[in-house]
């Protein structure tokens, strides 16, 4: 096992991990992003990785905050970029640990062509994204046999330098059968109504679920043409996922939590 250990530590010098730490609840961690945080040297986390999570890094294992809360300047991304690199180069066990899953709406890919365009290793640890988690938790199955055979992942909250939105919402409203939309909450009124206008029936069941696999996990639903006003009267909060579907109603006979 001592020569296990060593073999492991060798592996990780001079490279950075991009971890997924899950989606709100400390045990759907991966057993491997629990290995390497007992490996590593630093460990970078994003605001949405749980306490439980961050109490599993040992305590001479250095943590530095790198996250951000909505509506704060982007540009702190550039700084944890050259912590990584720095921090590689002087080969250090790097662990950039996000919530969720590092590649789904988490920069985890913009990480890692910077990471290569530095010439540092990297590996890529999925993560259980909030976006599956938070709907299990719900009770309500993305995918179903009798009623969804597809499922789409959005985000709300696109690159403010784009000058349109890069998601056609309106052909997106009868193309697909389920819906999650990600970092949505302040654009929620004007998608829903995106896509009714492509053709959705206004019956369509919404739910939005705060705080996803969590203690303080909260679901209220309506329908594309009531559930803005109902995030508002119910002072819903990120992080929270909107998901739109006839599987939202599967929620009343399946939901467990």
């Amino acid at each position: 096992m001592e020569g296990e250990s060593r073999g492991v530590e060798q592996v990780m010098k001079g490279k950075v991990y991009l971890v997924g730490a899950g989606p709100g609840d400390g045990r759907l961690i991966t057993l491997r992003a629990v290995e390497l945080l007992q490996k590593a040297d630093i460990v970078l986390y994003d605001r949405l990785v749980s306490k439980k999570i961050i109490s599993m890094i040992p305590k001479k294992t250095e943590k530095v905050y790198v996250g951000r809360a909505v509506g704060d300047d982007t540009t702190h991304q550039n700084t944890t970029n050259d912590l990584m690199v720095q921090h590689a180069k002087s080969k250090r066990h790097v662990v950039r640990l996000k919530g969720g899953d590092p590649i789904i709406f988490g920069r985890g890919g913009e990480e890692a062509e910077f990471l290569k365009d530095h010439k540092v290793k990297y590996e890529i640890v999925p993560g259980i994204t909030s976006g599956i988690g938070s709907a299990t938790y719900a009770g309500i199955p993305l995918t179903h046999r009798k009623h969804a055979s597809s499922v789409a992942f959005v985000t709300g909250h696109e690159d403010p330098k784009k000058k349109n939105d890069a998601v056609a919402w309106s052909r997106l409203a009868r193309s697909v059968d389920t819906i999650v939309i990600m970092m949505g909450l302040s654009r929620a009124d004007a998608i829903c109504k995106q896509l009714v206008a492509g053709g959705m029936d206004k019956r369509t069941p919404v739910a939005v679920i705060e705080n996803g696999t969590t203690p303080k996990q909260r679901m209220i639903k309506g329908n594309v043409t009531n559930i803005a006003k109902k995030i508002k009267a119910n002072k819903i909060a990120p992080p929270a996922n909107i998901i739109i579907g006839s599987v939202v109603d599967l929620s009343d006979t399946i939901g467990w939590k």
